[in-house]
This record gives C-alpha cells, sequence and structure tokens, in this order.
C-alpha cells in the first residue's frame, strides 16, 4: 500500500539545485508486528538516536531499510512525525509490503519444515518485519512506481538458481514460487524542482548463513544483478532519466564473504558512476560488524549524467553527542550525495 502523506515544508541544509539523496540501514526492525509503532511513540533511545543522526544529515530523499511495515503505514507515519519535530518534514513517503515474512506452504530453507521464517519468501518472523520506506521533500510518482518485488528468481535473465547434485535446492517446488528480491526492488520516480529523478533502492540478502548449495550467496548476486539487467534493457523498458542507486546491497566488493563480481560489475557499469563517499576519516566503509568488522555494504551510486558536488558517510567525531547517537542507532552508517540534475 502506498501513502501519500502531504505536509509543510521546512527548509533543508541542500544549496539551490542541489538534491542531497542518503540511504541508511536504521535497523529499526523489531520482533513481533506493532512493536516498531510502539517504540517510537515511546520515544525509544534508539528511534531518537536514528532520528539524529538523519537530521544531521538532512536529506531532500532517503531510503531506508530496516522499517517494518504494517498495513497502515502507521511505523512510518509515526517516524516522519518524529523528523518533522526535528526540522525535517518529508511531504511523501513510499512503503509497500516487502517480501519479508511473506508466508508460503513450502519448505523453502531445505530444512524439511514448513511455517518457519525460512519458508517465507524471505527470512522474517512476521509479515513485513525489516522493510523498506522512501521518504521525500519532493513528489512522488506513485502511479508510476515500477516494483520488481514479485519478480521469479527464476524469470531474471541469467538467473543462477542454488542446486545440490544436480537437483534444485530446496525442490523444483520451491523454485516455481521462489521471488528474486529478499525484501523489494523498486524504481520510485521523484519530482524534484529541478527535474524528474529516478530513486532505485533495494536491499539484498547477506550472502552468508546458509549450507554448500550456497543459496544466499546466489541469491544476494542475482538481487544486486537485477539493477545491471534492468540498465542494459533485459528487463522491459529503460527507466528514463537521470538515476540513482540506493541501498544495503549486503556486499564488500573486496572484504568478506559472498560473490564479489555481482558489485563489482554494478560499480563499473557503464551508466553508472561511484562518488566513494568517505567518513571523516577518509575511510570508505559503512557498516561495522562485530564478526567481520567494517566494510562498504551500503551505496548510492548515480547515474553517469548526474554531477556530484558532494558525497560522505555520517560518522561523527568519537566523543561528541551524535557519536553516542550513531553508535546507539545503527550498526550501518548513513551514506549521502549532493547531485545536480543534468
Amino acid at each position: 500500500m502506498i501513502r501519500i502523506l502531504c505536509l509543510l515544508w521546512l527548509p533543508f541544509a541542500a544549496q539551490a539545485e542541489v538534491v542531497r539523496i542518503a540511504t541508511y540501514n536504521t535497523e529499526l526492525s523489531r520482533k513481533g508486528p506493532g512493536l516498531l509503532l510502539r517504540d517510537i511513540q515511546r520515544d525509544d533511545a534508539q528511534v531518537l538516536a536514528v532520528v539524529d543522526v538523519i537530521a544531521s544529515a538532512r536529506p531532500d530523499i532517503i531510503a531506508l531499510q530496516g522499517i517494518d511495515w504494517d498495513l497502515n503505514n502507521t511505523a512510518v507515519t509515526a517516524l516522519t512525525g518524529k523528523l518533522r519535530n526535528a526540522g525535517l518534514d518529508y511531504g511523501y513517503y513510499l512503503a509497500t509490503q516487502p517480501n519479508a515474512g511473506l508466508e508460503t506452504s513450502l519448505d523453502l530453507d531445505g530444512d524439511g519444515k514448513t511455517q518457519g521464517p525460512g519458508d517465507a519468501q524471505s527470512w522474517g518472523q512476521f509479515t513485513g518485519q525489516g522493510g523498506l520506506a522512501v521518504l521525500s521533500r519532493y513528489e512522488i510518482i506513485t502511479a508510476e512506481v515500477q516494483d520488481y518485488s514479485e519478480l521469479l528468481w527464476r524469470s531474471l535473465p541469467g538467473a543462477t538458481l542454488p542446486g545440490v547434485n544436480g537437483h534444485p535446492f530446496p525442490s523444483d517446488a520451491a523454485h516455481q514460487i521462489q521471488r528474486l528480491s529478499s525484501t523489494a526492488h523498486w524504481v520510485v520516480p521523484i519530482e524534484t524542482p529541478y527535474g524528474r529523478l529516478n530513486l532505485m533502492t533495494f536491499h539484498a540478502a547477506p550472502p552468508v548463513f546458509d549450507g554448500p548449495e550456497d543459496r544466499n550467496g546466489l541469491r544476494n548476486q542475482d538481487e544486486i544483478r537485477l539493477w545491471s539487467v534492468l540498465l542494459n534493457g533485459e528487463l522491459g523498458p529503460v527507466p528514463e532519466g537521470p538515476f540513482v542507486i540506493a541501498g544495503d546491497a549486503n556486499l564488500d566488493p573486496t572484504r568478506g564473504e559472498g560473490r564479489k563480481q555481482a558489485i563489482q560489475s554494478l560499480l563499473a557499469h557503464p551508466r553508472l558512476q561511484d562518488p566513494l563517499p568517505k567518513d571523516p576519516s577518509g575511510s570508505t566503509s559503512t557498516v561495522a560488524w562485530k564478526a567481520t568488522g567494517e566494510m562498504r555494504v551500503d551505496y548510492v551510486l548515480p547515474s553517469a549524467d548526474l554531477r556530484i558536488s558532494d558525497a560522505g558517510i555520517t560518522w561523527p567525531e568519537e566523543g561528541t553527542k551524535l557519536y553516542e547517537s550513531a553508535m546507539r542507532a545503527s550498526r550501518h552508517r548513513l551514506v549521502w550525495i549532493d547531485v545536480t540534475l543534468p
């Protein structure tokens, strides 16, 4: 379900003709339906910390991950209210049902059981756990949103599905219904004062937590590859005009597990440019996991026709109040770019 929230705009930091676009995995997802809304209403410390981080960056358009979806978008509406109180008035948002937690009747994770979190279209303890949201100062053209979330994995050109000993894993029946997107893939047209911009957003599956069949690794690879397939015209009409890919790919180009060629190929795509955002220390890392250390997994990649005036990763100086908020909010860091439309 798509809701538009029309509100008064408060001034943002971006200069005239410059649009600031960000992505941020908030990790606000909770373990049960309604709990995120409860915590937003209670001024939970993590929620307020996320608001502080977003308010410090002041993006005009932001793609959020780790936001639990509910039928009436009450959690997203409540979050926009907290941001409004912090001086950021996002007049429009997009939040539709993700594949996370979407139940099926089959064993999709190969554990011999059904009806578990791993048997949903994507892992989830309830429908909508860990969804996406796009918040924007500018009008989202909802009638023209392209949603690839229902695309079957096997229907992606060049898809590589998991198998064991020459047999589909966990079964051919599973392959017949398995969607590609672990959360969602959206192309969101936004009408800025300087022209239309397409925001392409997603949150790919982590390429770990599986067995020798490498189901999650293969899915992560093809979720990232979907954008190249789309830009190459192999998945229907190519979106026209300038665009920005903003989301969590869950894959570092050189570090950690996963099929690195997927993100390396996307970063090298001729229709894209990589601004290589850095934090104040010069690091390109966007997440810090205890088990694997720092990695670059969150990306804001503008089309080649956009002029980049600035880019960065929000990671405040240690010892400041904002640093404390950033540490409390999420293991991920907010990534942003400033662009001028052609």
